[in-house]
This record gives structure tokens, sequence and C-alpha cells, in this order.
């Protein structure tokens, strides 16, 4: 009887900086993939770069993550694997797959401009296949070596579930390097060794990856695997204007966008979607991502990114919750209790992140000083004549309103807007009848007024 196996994916980021948004689509499309399946989604910090990677940064990845929701079911880190890669790298000698060069990088350097001027393409010529054990002796002692992968020369071909077929011609790449000469285990092993190890069956990540992709495939049939995993390599982000993403842009870091009120929910919505075929939709839940998600509806064109589409997504998202979820933010405001439900059906259209529920908060209960025309200033003292002492309640705006047209015989805009002003000291905001029923003291008037 033939079994499918269980779904595995993971996202592998290296600690070396904080997670931008570039960052989040292959964690994004790695975890729906696996919660799509009931499979297993593994978080694997690429640490083995000692003097890159601090521990600030691993810290940060976790934080983002969690912030948006995105829960991992196990976490690996490279750097408690390096007896494995070891002893893959062994087995890879022993197979003939894995052998050790001399060149320094500006030796190398000139061997691919020569190529380049002789028109060939700038490929690794094996020269170190030809030394001879006492060639290799005096190298090693001189300036030590590196371990190269020897690849079969053949077309390296997989079906892309974003890109479509893929055919590389192995004999257009160079032999890649997977071990430094100071023993560091390079992306492409140790990326390699864990997959195969921990059962990866579905790999998604950026375009720039698929030449890795290609070797790592015959690293992987050399390693033992049978097949490699299922592939999808997503498009680049680029900015709204079609500009390169740095990785470290600070403006698109993660922790940047939560500290600037956006919310997980906005970022998730537009990141599984951006790129794709299917309209970007508001998702209020993590079961409505992973229902709406197909990985195989994204194309391979360059992604345009602008972090102001996040802004309305916030919004649209914060007018849809309940007071529940907002409740710590509310009571912190200093709403009381027996006004919090109230309060928030009347403003939950009108903040765009949660730091502007305490702006709201302080209209209602401090009142706003009054924004007033110079021309609409007798018409406003004249309306605030008539306008009793607090408590109000659901009726009082109507009451009110009718009052000051009777008096003043304004109507329509010329009556509204500036009482509005008068009320709240803005322009727009939340429907009048409901700011008035939760209105705690008197709007000021400026002063002379």
């Amino acid at each position: 009887m033939s079994t499918i196996s269980p779904v595995v994916t993971r996202f592998a980021p290296s600690p070396t900086g904080w997670l931008h948004v570039g960052n989040l689509r292959a964690a994004l499309f790695n975890w729906l993939i696996a919660r799509q399946n009931g499979g297993t989604f593994i978080l694997r910090l690429d640490d083995t770069d000692p003097e890159r990677s601090r521990e600030e940064y691993a810290d940060g990845i976790r934080a983002d993550l969690e912030w948006l929701g995105l829960t991992w079911d196990r976490e690996e880190r490279q750097s408690a694997r390096v007896g494995a890669y070891a002893a893959a790298a062994d087995a890879l000698r022993s197979a003939g797959r894995l052998y050790e060069a001399f060149e320094t990088p500006t030796e190398l350097d000139l061997k691919r401009k020569k190529q380049l001027n002789m028109g060939l393409p700038p490929v690794y010529d094996r020269a170190a296949l030809a030394l001879s054990a006492g060639d290799r002796d005096r190298l090693r002692a001189e300036r030590g070596g590196h371990w190269r992968f020897l690849l079969d020369r053949e077309r390296i071909e997989w079906p892309d579930l974003i890109l479509g077929d893929i055919s590389i011609d192995a004999a257009s790449v160079s032999d890649p390097v997977l071990i430094r000469q100071d023993g560091q285990v390079l992306y492409t092993f140790a990326s390699s060794v864990d997959d195969v190890e921990m059962g990866v069956t579905h790999i998604v990540r950026g375009a720039d990856h698929v030449t890795n992709t290609a070797t790592q495939i015959q690293i992987m049939a050399a390693l033992g695997r049978a097949g490699p995993p299922a592939f999808a390599h997503h498009s680049l982000l680029t900015g709204p204007q079609g500009e390169a993403l740095s990785k470290r842009l600070g403006t698109l870091s993660l922790r940047d966008l939560r500290a600037g009120g956006i919310e997980p929910m906005a970022v998730l919505s537009l990141m599984a979607r951006l790129g794709s075929s299917d309209p970007v939709e508001l998702a209020m839940t993590h079961a409505d991502l992973i229902a709406g998600f197909d990985v195989t509806h994204f194309g391979p064109a360059p992604t345009k990114f602008d972090e102001a589409d996040l802004r309305p997504l916030t919004a649209r998202y914060l007018s849809q919750l309940p007071l529940t979820a907002v409740a710590d933010h509310v009571a912190a405001a200093g709403v009381p209790a027996h006004l919090a439900e109230a309060f928030w059906h009347a403003v939950r259209g009108n903040v765009t992140t949660r730091a502007e529920i305490a702006d709201w908060a302080k209209v209602v209960l401090e009142g706003a000083e009054a924004l007033v025309d110079p021309e609409d200033a007798d018409f406003v003292a004249a309306a605030m004549a008539l306008l009793p002492d607090p408590p109000y309640g659901p009726a009082t705006w109507a009451t009110w309103t009718d009052a000051v047209k009777a008096a003043t015989g304004r109507k329509g805009g010329a009556l509204f807007r500036p009482l509005r002003r008068a009320v709240t000291g803005r322009d727009r905001g939340p429907e009048m009848v409901d700011v008035m029923a939760i209105l705690q003291t008197r709007p000021r008037l400026p002063t002379g007024a």
C-alpha cells in the first residue's frame, strides 16, 4: 500500500538582521502550505556564520513570527548540526562527489575574466581535479583548501509550482563551494543536508535561488534522497516605482511596521495575495488566509510593494473588531467600562491604528478644543448657548441641531459641519449622534470665541 508523506515545510532565515517584508513571503507561503495540509512548519535558523549571526536577531525573528501568528512546530539551529554536516561531507567525499580546491579569490577572478574575454561562460574549470596528491599536500600546507561539489553535467529539471517547468544545464554552472577554507559550511550544503534529514517536502523561496535549487537537487540525490522536494520560487518584491528593496531597509522591517501600528492581519492579507491572480482581500483570521491561499496562482513578474497599502487594510480590520478584541486599549485610554461598548461602536470606523483609540477617548472624556472658522464664530457661539450640560444621550444630537436650525435658519452642511468641528475639533469622524451620546463634557470654545 502506498502512503503519502506528511507535508513538511521550513523557513530558514539567517539571524544577521531584522526580518523584512521580503523575507516574510517565504515564511508565510511555507507556513500556509503546512497548515493547509496538516503538516509541520519548521523554523530553522541559518546561524552557521558566527561573525554575523546575533542572538538579538534570532530573538527578533521569533518575536516577528509570533506577532504575525505564524507559529512553528519546532525550531532547529544549524549551528547545533555541525556534526551532521561533517558526516554528510565525509559521505560525499567517499562517493567522489566532494573535492578539495585551492584557488584564491584573486585567482578565481582572473580565470573568470579570461573565460569571459574568450567568450566562454565563467564556469570553474575543475583544475583541482588534475592535481597530484603531492600538489594537494603542498597547497594545503601553503594556503589551505575549500571543498566543491562535483556536479553531474546534465540537465537538471523540475516542475516549479510558480515558474513552471525549469531546466538548467549543469555544465553552465560552476561546481558549488560547500565548505570554505576556514571550515564553515555554506548555505547550499547545510540547507541540502537539513532538507534531506528533516524530510522537507515543499520549499518556497525567492526566484534568486533558482540556480541554488538546481545544484541542491543534485546534492540531495547524492545524499540519498529519492526525489527532490516540491519547489516554488516566488518573484522578488520591488518598491512602488519598481525600485529594488534592500533587505535591511529599516522602514520595511516587520518590527518597524509593528511599531507603526500596522495590524498583523493587514500584513498577512496583503502578502498572501500580492503578486497572484487573486485580488487582495482582508482576512480577519488565519483560517481565512489558509482557505484562500493557492501558491500556483502566483506569477514570475516582479511584485510591487507599497507600504501605504497596509494602512487602509489596518483601518478596515480594526473597524470589524468587536470590543473584546480591543478592550485592553479602550480601558488603557481611560474609557470607563459602562461606556466602552458605545465608545467602540462610535469610533471603530475612524481609527487607522490602535493608538488612535486614545485620541478619540480624549475627545469623549475631556472634550476637544473647538475648531471654528471666523465666519462661523457667531453661529457656533449661538449654538453652544443652546447646548445643555451633560449627561447627554442618543437623542441629544438631533434635539440640539433641531434647536440650532430653528434659531439660526442654517441647514445641511452649513449647519452640521461647523457643529462637528466645534464638538470634536475635527473635520471628519464618527457619526455625531454616537459621539454626542457618550460625550462627557461640553466642548471648549477657543479663547475669545
